[in-house]
């Protein structure tokens, strides 16, 4: 799939200041830091669309950008919420939550992980939720250019084993590098097949 437009359209609040939920969504989500916005920049192929801060946890509003005007990616603040006082982080898991679970257009949530550290407990718990909420969701495992060609196939690997073993879950998942523009035919493919299928 090429993409010949992407905008940005809006920073929400909350739910209800979302745009018209009349067409897919697809929601990139994951720790601080993990690289969601340059992910974003090199899957549409605009440098800049989603605002890339050094500093982690900048992300506090739902972000839509209108990709070939007929579809969404949704930005969502990091897991984790970074440098935050506990009433921002309690506004924030409402915001997050009540978005899966009540955005109806929503296709496919895209849980990025860096895939250089061990399995965290906030990643877990969180595809934990989706799941048993019934929300798919695919793992982009991040900043894959750091490792040897050897733990590009371990790390992964070892991931899903114990995401099988602790949560009984297996999700899809695709190896990305925002520095070396990896994975993007792969996730734009799993977001075509969820617009045409």
């Amino acid at each position: 799939m090429l993409i010949s437009s992407a905008k940005f359209i809006s920073s929400s609040p909350s739910l209800k200041f979302c745009p018209a939920g009349n067409l897919p969504e697809f929601a990139f989500i994951g720790r601080s830091n993990v690289g969601k916005s340059s992910l974003i920049n090199m899957v549409t192929g605009i440098k800049g669309l989603a605002k890339v801060s050094g500093t982690p946890g900048k992300t506090r509003l739902i972000n839509h950008f209108l990709i070939n005007e007929s579809w969404y990616i949704v930005d969502l603040p990091g897991i984790g919420f970074a440098k935050t006082s506990k009433d921002e982080r309690a506004r924030l898991e409402i915001m997050i939550e009540s978005y899966f679970l009540r955005r109806d257009n929503l296709k496919m949530s895209f849980v990025l992980i860096d895939i250089r550290h061990e399995p965290q407990k906030i990643d877990m718990e969180f595809m934990s939720w989706l799941s048993r909420n019934k929300r798919p969701f695919t793992i982009l495992f991040t900043k894959s250019d750091k490792l040897s060609k050897s733990q590009q196939t371990s790390f992964p690997a070892h991931y899903r084993k114990v995401l099988q073993s602790v949560m009984n879950i297996d999700p899809e998942f695709i190896l990305t590098s925002s520095e070396v523009k990896r994975g993007k035919d792969e996730v734009l493919l799993a977001i075509e097949k969820l617009l045409f299928d």
